[in-house]
């Protein structure tokens, strides 16, 4: 189906008893926002409170009818063939259909409708939740038109805006595992050979030799991206004694416009989730002495597929040999609380909670004084900001440098003519406070690392 054909989407969550009705509409208004990314239009919404989420097509039957009145699709989940069923099947599929019929009652209650009077023609539903392959099969034949899952869905946009060599990678090899348990057989079942010699035995099927091939695929991806990962801990190696400051937070949280506000470098900056995600790198401009490097990384968010962050940790792992964190979050979300738990959550699993932090209050320009205020009392150590003021911007550069040089040592060396090369490394790596010449060479009072100042003492003493 054409992207063009594909321009209205109607979304379908499940309640929980765990979940309240507040964090049903915030993932709720993420998944739209997800949506929009993808290009669709949003034209309405069907919820409903189960006690699971792992029933068999998810909704239950009157929920399913529903669904069909803006898919057009028949609202029953029609199976392509019938198989004998077993007393105890039965048994439990009453029980099922009992269930049904309680979450039922619930309905009216329960649906949200983003398009009142007739409704607008859906091509396509997401679910905000994850599918199993037989689920996502059964509400595809109830609605009559193709589904995704919210993993499906941040996967597409991932594929999407992925640009380097190494983001490709990784966004293939989620998808991919993604993608294998969900193929299905397009030759009515049928062998796709007859067998080895004689024509004896049964050959590998369509499905049977898909699989097979995805998974080849996914080997030689994996293979390529370790040879990736290879240079970037080269690189990284590298940089182990350069400063450097990593920006993490949730998706869309302004990190990329502080990103180019910080280094003068041109990034992409869009009003989108995932509009990074690829790591960036490059030092504080003006620049500083000693210098430091600031580095960009993928935005988190909610319900982050597993397989995307396994796939995404050599980009992660930049934040993780940071000298320090900025946890960059917009105060103008209601609810930046919780997505900073989830951005703390996905550090977590890649090593990153002992590195010092600093939590930068982003987007402050949106909020009222009578807010400001309150945030201030709440986060009494955090750092307020907008990125559209040139002082909160001069101000968090001097709070970084600050922070850097409580751990420098102020010390005076004595550079002869002779010792070339040193003092264009001294320039490069330390701040100059004060020099003085003489007939033999000059006399640096100067603020540094140890590190730094005990390698220019050793070049010095040779």
């Amino acid at each position: 189906m054409s992207k063009s054909a594909q321009s209205n989407a109607v979304l379908v969550a499940i309640r929980t008893p765990r979940v309240t009705a507040e964090e049903l509409d915030s993932s709720l208004q993420e998944l739209t926002r997800l949506v929009k990314t993808l290009g669709y239009t949003v034209v309405g919404q069907v919820t409903q409170k189960r006690s699971s989420d792992k029933y068999a097509a998810v909704l239950g039957q009157g929920k399913l009818a529903e669904l069909a009145l803006w898919t057009g699709g028949s609202g029953k989940v029609e199976s392509a063939f019938e198989r004998p069923k077993h007393k105890a099947a039965s048994k439990f599929e009453g029980a099922d259909s009992d269930l049904t019929e309680e979450s039922d009652d619930d309905e009216a209650d329960d649906t949200i409708e983003a398009v009142p009077g007739p409704r607008e023609q859906a091509q396509i539903v997401i679910v905000d939740c994850d599918l199993s392959p037989s689920q996502l099969k059964n509400l595809e034949r109830a609605a009559g038109v193709p589904v995704l899952d919210r993993t499906g869905v941040i996967i597409e946009i991932f594929s999407r805006h992925a640009r380097t060599r190494a983001a490709r990678l990784q966004v293939e090899i989620a998808r991919l595992n993604y993608l294998a348990p969900r193929l299905r057989e397009t030759g009515g079942g049928s062998e796709r050979q007859g067998g080895g010699v004689g024509g004896k035995g049964a050959g590998e099927t369509s499905l049977e030799l898909d699989k097979r091939r995805i998974r080849d695929r996914m080997k030689e991806l994996r293979a390529e991206l370790a040879a990736i990962g290879d240079e970037h801990q080269t690189r990284r190696a590298r940089r182990e004694h350069e400063l450097t400051v990593a920006l993490v937070g949730y998706t869309n949280a302004g990190k990329s416009s502080l990103m180019r506000a910080m280094t003068g470098i041109e990034v992409l900056v869009a009003d989108k989730l995932f509009a990074t995600l690829d790591t960036t790198i490059r030092p504080l401009y003006p620049d500083t002495r000693p210098k430091v490097l600031m580095s960009d990384t993928v935005g988190f968010i909610k319900k982050l597929p597993h397989d995307l962050v396994a796939s995404f940790k050599s980009t992660l792992d930049e934040a993780a040999c940071a000298s320090l964190l900025l946890f960059v979050v917009d105060a103008s979300d209601p609810s930046f609380r919780s997505q900073l738990d989830v951005t703390r959550k996905v550090l977590a699993e890649v090593g990153a909670t002992d590195i010092p932090s600093l939590l930068l209050l982003n987007k402050r320009d949106r909020l009222g004084p009578e807010e400001l205020a309150a945030l201030k009392a709440e986060y009494p150590d955090a750092f307020f900001l907008s990125t559209r003021s040139k002082d909160d911007l001069q101000a968090l550069r001097e709070r970084i440098m600050g922070y850097f040089e409580s751990d420098m040592l102020d010390e005076e060396l004595r550079i002869p003519f002779t010792a070339q090369g040193v003092m264009a490394e001294i320039r490069a790596k330390m701040r100059i406070l004060s020099e003085a010449y003489d007939a033999d060479g000059l006399t640096v009072r100067v603020r540094s690392t140890p590190e730094n100042l005990s390698a220019i003492k050793k070049k010095l003493a040779h």
